[in-house]
């Protein structure tokens, strides 16, 4: 691909949710990059119409290399809906259509066809009634990809990184092992350096207890499990602070004079970044061997097709995802 001009790929989401609204709003901007979604073109155009948007699409096998995204175009990898989707109401139906455009848009990028794929929400629960197991994108990508998948959400600012990701709280202490621990802490800075070009990047850690354990008072998973993964790959270089207690380590003067920081569960950090920048925030997944970035909210069905939502996540996940990109082919 050409490291002036990206091709980045979307996929739609849930065909009920806003997804597609979404991909018909940002069709409207201009981007320094190509922009292909892969998605039913129907449900594309039904949903621009009730938007009162003008969008033209083409098929992507018709579309010349190196062409820059045109305002208010768009290309389709097409993929068919199975049955007619209504705007907010799921169908189990559809789900087999929504892990095929994921599917559909993993490949393309694993053979080189786009530079990055950014997806739009999807509805895990009717996703796992149609009876497929599914915890979420990342997930679901790195078991097509490989690697070791890292989950990131950035905003202005701040980046938290998520040692565990979708699992019940009280499964958090045993998957918290020093392998694991050790090998997200790996992935997390080596692409802060090889996606976001920060060549020696300063990390702080956070406990996963109150108080970082309070010295083994409130626990000792500090003590046993994290201490030592940081000192072990403090030895090799890597500037790493912490476990710090979460509850003071979201304060400005810390954030400050950091690049990033890690979370040891999804409720302990995301709640900091979505009040920081909702709607502005992109998720991110880290360790494979493509790019990948999504927005930072949900389906939210009872908005399909009404024209009330905001479609800047999504807007910063495809300039994120531009950046990432080019930094990745230079």
């Amino acid at each position: 691909m050409s490291k002036s001009l990206p091709h980045i790929l979307l996929s739609a989401g849930e065909p009920a949710g806003i997804g597609p609204d979404l991909c018909a709003l940002v069709a409207q901007q201009a981007f320094p990059c190509a922009l292909t979604v892969v998605a039913d073109p129907d449900l594309l155009a039904s949903r621009a119409r009730a938007l009162g948007l003008r969008l033209g699409l083409r098929l992507a096998r018709d579309v010349p290399a190196g062409t820059a995204h045109a305002p208010g175009g768009l290309d389709v990898l097409p993929v068919q809906c199975l049955a007619a989707p209504v705007c907010g109401q799921v169908d189990a139906a559809n789900a087999a259509y929504v892990l095929e455009t994921l599917s559909a848009g993993v490949r393309a990028c694993l053979d080189g066809r786009f530079d990055a794929l950014v997806t739009a929400p999807v509805h895990k629960g009717v996703i796992n009634d149609a009876g497929f197991a599914f915890t979420g994108h990342t997930e679901y990508i790195a078991q097509i990809t490989g690697g070791h998948p890292v989950m990131m959400l950035a905003t202005e600012g701040l980046r938290v990184a998520l040692a565990t990701t979708h699992l019940p709280l009280k499964e958090v202490s045993a998957a918290l092992t020093p392998a694991r621990l050790s090998t997200v802490i790996r992935v997390l800075h080596g692409d802060l350096a090889r996606r976001f070009g920060i060549a020696d990047p300063r990390i702080l850690v956070c406990g996963l207890n109150p108080h970082a354990g309070e010295g083994g008072h409130l626990g000792r998973e500090e003590i046993e499990v994290i201490e030592p993964v940081l000192a072990a790959l403090r030895s090799e270089g890597m500037r790493l602070v912490g476990p710090l207690p979460a509850d003071t380590l979201f304060l400005p003067k810390y954030l400050e004079q950091a690049d990033a920081v890690l979370a040891m569960y999804h409720d302990q950090g995301l709640p900091v970044l979505k009040h920081k920048g909702f709607g502005r925030a992109v998720n991110i997944t880290l360790g494979l061997p493509i790019v990948r970035t999504s927005v930072d909210h949900g389906t939210a069905l009872d908005l399909a097709g009404t024209g009330r939502i905001d479609s800047g996540s999504l807007e910063a996940a495809i300039w994120a995802a531009i950046g990432m990109s080019q930094r990745s082919a230079s």
